[in-house]
């Protein structure tokens, strides 16, 4: 049985996937790059032979890794993300195998930030960082017209509950 609070139920936009893909190809491309320079300068240099074993493997898991990261990761973040916000909570919940579910109190909220690097401006896309007394959390993914409203929306619930207090 679930609580009183009900579970969130807005889900990210399905074009942040390919921006997620985008993102994790470059980053998986540098990754493998280094590691098979590393292989061959190994190899050139007549490197110790268990660590060119171990660069190897290391390429073999990388390239799998990579398939994983651009192919399902994207996909799964997208389907299993969820978040809500009210006046009294920001409700995120995300993971499938891992769940977590937060709420977020209004009154723990400092400030609200709206990130966006360029793979995402390229989509329309910002990310969104809750950062309260001692955590950050963050909502990925967000289009450019919902990220400025939801933005705007914590930071009124967020003063409303301060100034009553």
């Amino acid at each position: 049985m679930h609580g009183l609070i009900e579970q969130p139920k807005t889900k990210l936009p399905k074009k942040a996937k390919m921006a997620w893909r985008i993102s994790n190809i470059i980053s998986n491309i540098i990754m493998l790059v280094i590691l098979i320079i590393l292989n061959v300068v190994a190899g050139y240099f007549d490197w110790w032979q268990w660590l060119q074993w171990l660069l190897l493997i290391l390429v073999v898991l990388g390239v799998m890794y990579t398939l994983w990261d651009v192919t399902l990761s994207p996909y799964l973040i997208q389907k299993h993300w969820r978040y809500d916000i009210d006046d009294e909570f920001i409700k995120l919940k995300y993971g499938r195998l891992f769940e977590s579910s937060e709420l977020i109190p209004m009154t723990k909220v400092q400030s609200v930030l709206l990130e966006q690097g360029p793979i995402l401006r390229w989509f329309g896309l910002y990310n969104i960082e809750i950062n309260t007394m001692g955590t950050m959390h963050e909502i990925p993914g967000i289009s450019a017209d919902e990220a400025y409203i939801l933005r705007d929306q914590i930071a009124v619930f967020a003063k409303i509950r301060e100034v009553s207090e």
